[in-house]
Parts: C-alpha cells; sequence; structure tokens
C-alpha cells in the first residue's frame, strides 16, 4: 500500500541540466585530451590532440583582425567564438572552470532557467572574445571557460544587486566577489606573470550582468519601451 505522506525535500538540489551539460562537455574533452597526451587513444599521432584542437578552434585575435579588415566572415572562424570556452591548456584550468560553472551556474540557474545559463554563457564567452580581439594586439590564442564563468558571476551580481536594492541596502555590496576575485588575479599576474586575457574575463562579466536584465520578469518589455522612447 502506497503511502500517502509528503516526502522530505532533498538534502541537495538537482543541478539545472544545462550547467550540468557544460560542466560534463569540458571535462569530456579534457579528458579526451588527457588520454591522447598519453598515447592512450591515437597512438603516438594522438599527442597532437589538444595541439590541433587549439590550432582549428581557440580564439585568435589575428584571425578577428583579417575578417574585421577584408569584411570577410568564414563561418569556421566564427564558430571560434563559441568553440574555445570548451578547451582548456592543462587538466587543471578545466577542473577549476567546471568548479565555477557548477558553483555559479547552480544559482544563476535555479533562478533564471537553463536558456539564461547558456544565453549568459556563451553570450559572455562572445563578448569576451570581441573585447581580446578588438583592444589587444595578442598573439596568443583566447582559451578556456573563464569569460563565461565571469559571466555567470556576473549574473551572480546582477542577483546580488536587485536584491540588496529590494532590503535597502547599498547595492555596491553586490561587486564584492568580482571585486576580490580581480584582486586575486591582479596579485597572482604580479607574482607569477599572467597574459592579457584579463581583458575578456571582464568583458565577460559586463556581458553576464547586461545579460540578466533580459531574464528578469517583465525586463524584455522594458527594453523594447527604453529603445522606442530613445
Amino acid at each position: 500500500m502506497m503511502s500517502s505522506r509528503p516526502r522530505p525535500p532533498a538534502a541537495v538540489n538537482p543541478l539545472p541540466a544545462a550547467v550540468l551539460g557544460l560542466a560534463v562537455v569540458i571535462f569530456g574533452v579534457e579528458c579526451l585530451f588527457q588520454l591522447a597526451d598519453r598515447g592512450i587513444i591515437g597512438g603516438t599521432g594522438g599527442m597532437g590532440l589538444r595541439l590541433g584542437a587549439l590550432e582549428h578552434f581557440a580564439f585568435y585575435g589575428q584571425a578577428f583582425d583579417w575578417m574585421v579588415t577584408n569584411h570577410r566572415f568564414p563561418p569556421e572562424l566564427i564558430a571560434q567564438f563559441v568553440t574555445y570556452p570548451l578547451l582548456h591548456i592543462s587538466f587543471v584550468q578545466a577542473v577549476m572552470a567546471c568548479v565555477f560553472i557548477l558553483a555559479m551556474g547552480k544559482m544563476v540557474g535555479e533562478a533564471f532557467g537553463n536558456v539564461a545559463v547558456l544565453a549568459i554563457f556563451f553570450g559572455s564567452s562572445v563578448g569576451g572574445a570581441l573585447a581580446y580581439g578588438a583592444l589587444l594586439n595578442e598573439t596568443f590564442p583566447l582559451i578556456g571557460a573563464f569569460p563565461g564563468v565571469y559571466g555567470l558571476i556576473g549574473g551572480f551580481t546582477f542577483m546580488q544587486w536587485v536584491r540588496q536594492k529590494a532590503v535597502g541596502e547599498s547595492q555596491m555590496r553586490a561587486f564584492q566577489l568580482i571585486g576580490l576575485l580581480l584582486g586575486a588575479q591582479l596579485v597572482f599576474g604580479a607574482l607569477f606573470g599572467a597574459r592579457n586575457d584579463w581583458v575578456a574575463d571582464i568583458a565577460g562579466f559586463a556581458c553576464g550582468f547586461g545579460l540578466s536584465f533580459l531574464f528578469v520578469p517583465g525586463g524584455w518589455a522594458r527594453l523594447r519601451e527604453k529603445l522606442r522612447n530613445r
């Protein structure tokens, strides 16, 4: 006989599908690279799998400059805007990206939904790549999920920003996390040296914060109204 008692709430809420999917894809790609690096798949030829993938799917500022100069936008180069976040230069970098995606994505996904997670992550990745290509003259490609991760942090910051306003507290407190992360990044860069991909991270954060507005109930309507009144 089935019991009519209500089930107790789960101790841990399940991860939104989009968040789990992103982490699985990124970790899966890195595991593939690890197996290839060790010659387990592809034999000795497999050891160049990561390098080959970075050559074709990472984002290159020179390619961006070429597209802008020649007004030509081949699909394989456009695709790099959304493929570079799935690739990483090391196992540690990939794991760190997955941890941040699971943590930040869970909160953003529970508030805004799966579509928002994907839109913010990939929209911020595109925004980060645009800033990286337009503002810098880097020969090293843009690699890794962190512009998208910073976009999710932007989404979380937006949630805190709205909350602080609702309770009548200073909205600047919402930016404590990004301030801490950027401060740590500056210190790390000063001590150990760093590339200029922080530009893409900041742009990703700004994109994530801005895109979050569209996923607030009534956000699209308010945006259309502002555009009509311009």
